[in-house]
């Protein structure tokens, strides 16, 4: 799945400058395809295309339809998101996170994102509509989240997802680079004397722990073993 698999589905919203703000969260994160659950007559074009900026062309494109099932009809799933639960609702939830994560984004084919009017969300009966259900953490004090908010939270976590080849300077060291690493360090730290014969293993376990926990890139574990072996080449200069 791609970006260009995702679609944007918008529950009969009631505020057009709304529409508009979604088109450009959106935009912000490549993704194009907008649908809407009602008629385009009932919104205001120009107040959308002010707040929408320079991505009107995300509204020129918009599909519109008469239920979410017909809005989703060509996607593989169809997720509601909601921040209510209850004996009606989904039996449970998912973060975006974990929505990301899941199987049905490696899957090929489309998948709706769906969102509800602004003032009262989903029904019971459109999230029945949706396969599944997400939930955006929010303080319990004022869970309710701004339309294009949740839209631009959403599509935040697609795109680090799905365009994780976009990002520059950070390659994570796979586990093979990371034992590299830690018998490099090991042998500097045995060359100055660190231990002798005993405490290696332990030494290598502890530095192991560390490091995975960091999350390192390749070129931060590349200036790391330097720093070592550079310290281990003035220590025996030192000596001799």
């Amino acid at each position: 799945m791609t970006l260009d698999d995702i679609c944007i589905v918008l529950a009969h919203p009631e505020e057009s400058r709304n529409i508009g703000s979604a088109c450009r969260a959106m935009a912000n994160m490549g993704i194009k395809k907008l649908r809407i659950v009602g008629k385009k007559e009932d919104f205001k074009d120009r107040q959308i295309r002010i707040l929408a900026i320079h991505a009107s062309y995300i509204w020129d494109q918009t599909e519109f339809f008469d239920s979410i099932t017909e809005a989703a009809a060509d996607c593989i799933i169809s997720a509601g998101t909601t921040r209510r639960r209850g004996k009606k609702r989904k039996e449970w939830l998912v973060t975006p996170e974990e929505f990301v994560s899941g199987e049905a984004i490696k899957q090929e084919g489309k998948a709706a994102i769906v969102f509800g009017n602004e003032r009262t969300g989903l029904t019971d009966e459109e999230l029945e509509e949706c396969s599944m259900g997400i939930q955006i953490p929010s303080s319990p004090d004022f869970p309710s989240l701004n339309l294009s908010h949740a839209v631009q939270i959403i599509c935040y976590a697609l795109y680090r997802k799905l365009e994780t080849a976009n990002f520059s300077g950070y390659t994570p060291i796979s586990l093979e680079k990371l034992d590299k690493t830690v018998s490099g360090i090991a042998d500097n730290l045995q060359k100055i004397g660190f231990f002798s014969v005993t405490g290696r293993p332990e030494m290598e376990n502890f530095w192991k722990g560390i490091l995975s926990r960091a999350a390192l890139s390749q070129g931060e574990a590349n200036y790391l073993e330097k720093v070592f072996t550079k310290a281990a080449g003035l220590a025996t200069k030192n000596k001799s």
